[in-house]
């Protein structure tokens, strides 16, 4: 009877529920993998359009459509022969409740990465990344940022629970260096005067090339931990329609992948893809897109400590 139920699983459209089809597991416990993928379903500190909750769900499910190539092109190597991944699920936390999720999620994490394991978090709105930064910064220290964003997210008039404040609090908590960061994407307001981040605008990156853009972020980083965020409205609305607050004049998909290939050799320590809201997405073009940029980073992440 079992014999009908074990037959291997090819299609894209069956069992497909964990990121890129990896094995789920649940308990943290000494587990042997290399990088946990976690699910941050969380959009209680959205400004704008909600349901960024859901795109933990979207992300994976769009994932089984990129499962099926043993190498991803155009990378020279399977990803697989280099490094193991297991998906952890998602973050579970009482409804309504933001103080317990930053809290409880920032020791979670923090007891992953503890074990040598490095975190890929799926969100969820942008707000997440703060307790993630924190876990991280109890482990490796002060780190660098590589934001992609149509917002710097450094506004200061935000509450507690804002997706526009993180990187207002990021700097004073000491949790990384402005200094040594960067912004890729930006297209709205924000205070040049007294901005440490280094920021190439969107008009800005749609001129220059990726390889320009990609040798002044690792220019800007050095040889610190880095810790990488992608918001995915970075991307234009016309490549990623499903996010909360779409800004016009952004990256194309194309131009995004470039500037990540170009990235090897960046010290990742810790990565996040967020800000995918599915119900506002046309047929799962943002998943898509965040699933591959979720892919793009463990491949970057893959050539710098499993080389």
């Amino acid at each position: 009877m079992s014999q009908l139920f074990d037959h291997t699983d090819h299609s894209l459209y069956s069992n497909g529920m964990t990121f890129l089809r990896q094995p789920m597991v649940r308990d943290m416990t000494n587990i042997n993998t290399d990088v946990v993928v976690l699910g941050l379903p969380f959009d209680l500190a959205t400004s704008g359009r909600p349901g960024a909750r859901l795109g933990p769900d979207a992300i994976r499910r769009a994932s089984v459509h990129l499962a099926w190539e043993s190498r991803k092109y155009p990378w020279n190597f399977s990803l697989w022969d280099k490094l193991s991944v297991s998906d952890a699920g998602d973050f579970t936390y009482p409804v309504g409740d933001p103080e317990y999720f930053t809290a409880q999620l920032e020791l979670a994490v923090q007891q992953i990465i503890q074990q040598g394991k490095a975190l890929l978090g799926l969100g969820g709105d942008h707000f997440v990344t703060l307790p993630l930064l924190r876990a991280h910064h109890k482990v490796y220290g002060q780190m660098a940022l590589v934001h992609f964003d149509a917002h710097t997210d450094t506004y200061s008039q935000g509450s507690r629970y804002d997706h526009g404040t993180m990187f207002y609090h990021a700097p004073k908590e000491g949790l990384i260096s402005a200094e040594h960061s960067v912004q890729i994407g930006i297209r709205t307001e924000y205070n040049q005067d007294n901005h440490d981040f280094d920021v190439i605008d969107a008009m800005q990156a749609n001129d220059l090339s990726a390889t320009q853009i990609a040798q002044l972020i690792k220019s800007r980083v050095g040889d610190l931990p880095v810790y990488v965020t992608f918001d995915i409205d970075c991307l234009d609305p016309a490549f990623a329609p499903g996010t909360g607050t779409p800004v016009c004049g952004g990256l194309s998909s194309d131009k995004v992948l470039k500037i990540l290939r170009a990235l090897p050799g960046v010290n990742i320590i810790g990565m996040d893809v967020v800000e995918v809201s599915p119900a506002y997405d046309q047929s799962e073009l943002t998943a898509i897109m965040a699933a591959t940029i979720a892919y793009e980073l463990l491949h970057l992440w893959a050539i710098k400590h499993r080389p």
